[in-house]
């Protein structure tokens, strides 16, 4: 039988609130097969990656009739009801570093009485080592979504790891792309995310955010443009401004694996999730976000062969200062076991800095987690 048809995803307007918004670059991808495309394109990023860790990529070869059906894919999945939900989640698997499948909003208590208000659905990669049992309305689209998730490596994360090749000036630009191959095992996924909007009063007791400052532990994420503005990054001089969602576009963010990989160079981007404006305020906030990481077995110390690099002394970072050589594999299961596992909420000031007692964010032995206020 043929399944049943899914109505097409609406885009909520736009907010009309007079914001601070960030000044980011927009890499055009259509340049990177001309002639001299590429390097005009590092160019480009080269400030970007290095001070503010965020960019918007255009021409990307995802047509948003691709991009639409996720966001209604991901609208159909959290229309089910709780119960049909929570068949694909297991709590002790997510508090043991396992993040793939279903974590319902109220996983924790943010502070001051208040829940998160965020769901979360992860598909892991198609590599062949991550089978799941999925949720009806996904099995069924389940080699669509497999067709853009592929794109989006192919399409986006593959030309970035070029870029970021000839930026290190490494002897070959299919370099971190061998460390990134989709079919080796790797711990890559496609998200849908979904923020429940809360009331002024609730919002007030978390300082007005849905998440706190943090960084992303991959190497890119790619967060496909949705209306309601929420997210916001922290600029190089310490300023929260939000980002504005462009037409045609991807928001890329570079993440702590590609910060480890080039001893620091590479920005690894603050940002967190506020409240929305006051004309979205009540409309609950739906994302479709792609996570590229190293292969599992890629070792994150400093790239070794790359001339920028050693002529800037680059050549440790925060694991190998520690002694550790961790591999992706390694890193992914402490950084998200330490997210995940239980822990005392926040205190929250008034002006909506959080903080929390240092034995909750020790990722490893001298390696803390950092909450950017």
């Amino acid at each position: 039988m043929p399944g049943r048809i899914i109505e097409r995803y609406e885009h909520v307007p736009v907010t009309q609130s007079d914001l601070e918004w960030a000044d980011l670059i927009t890499l055009d991808l259509s340049l990177y097969e001309q002639p001299g495309g590429k390097e005009e394109l590092v160019k480009q990023l080269d400030h970007a990656v290095r001070n503010v860790g965020f960019f918007y990529v255009k021409n990307f070869n995802i047509p948003q009739e691709e991009v639409d059906r996720q966001f209604a894919l991901g609208r159909e999945f959290y229309s089910l009801p709780l119960e049909e939900k929570l068949k694909y989640h297991n709590k002790l698997d997510l508090e043991s570093g396992e993040y793939n499948g279903y974590r319902p909003a109220g996983h924790r208590i943010l502070g001051n009485g208040i829940k998160d208000n965020v769901q979360v659905y992860n598909i892991p990669k198609f590599d062949g080592f991550h089978q799941r049992k999925q949720p009806p309305v996904l099995e069924a689209n389940i080699k669509e979504i497999e067709d853009f998730s592929r794109k989006c490596h192919e399409e986006v994360v593959v030309k970035l790891l070029r870029l970021f090749a000839i930026l290190l000036e490494l002897p070959d630009e299919d370099q971190l792309v061998r460390d990134h191959q989709y079919d080796v095992k790797g711990e890559d996924h496609l998200r849908y995310m979904h923020y429940a909007a809360r009331s002024p009063e609730e919002n007030k007791l978390v300082g007005d955010l849905y998440g706190p400052g943090h960084t992303d532990l991959g190497t890119v994420t790619l967060l496909f443009r949705q209306p309601v503005a929420a997210l916001q990054i922290q600029n190089s001089t310490g300023e929260w401004k939000w980002v504005k969602p462009q037409d045609g576009t991807i928001t890329i963010n570079t993440c702590d694996a590609l910060t480890a990989l080039t001893g620091g160079l590479i920005k690894s981007s603050v940002h967190r999730v506020h409240a929305p404006p006051a004309d979205q305020a009540h409309i609950d906030r739906l994302g479709v976000l792609y996570f590229a990481r190293p292969n599992n077995h890629v070792v994150l110390d400093p790239i070794q062969n790359s001339p920028l690099l050693n002529r800037l002394g680059l050549t440790s970072n925060a694991f190998t200062e520690l002694g550790q050589h961790l591999t992706t594999e390694q890193w992914v299961k402490v950084r998200q076991t330490q997210q995940q596992r239980p822990r005392a909420a926040a205190k929250i000031s008034a002006d909506g800095k959080y903080t929390y007692e240092k034995k909750d964010l020790e990722i490893l032995p001298g390696l803390h987690a950092v909450i950017h206020n």
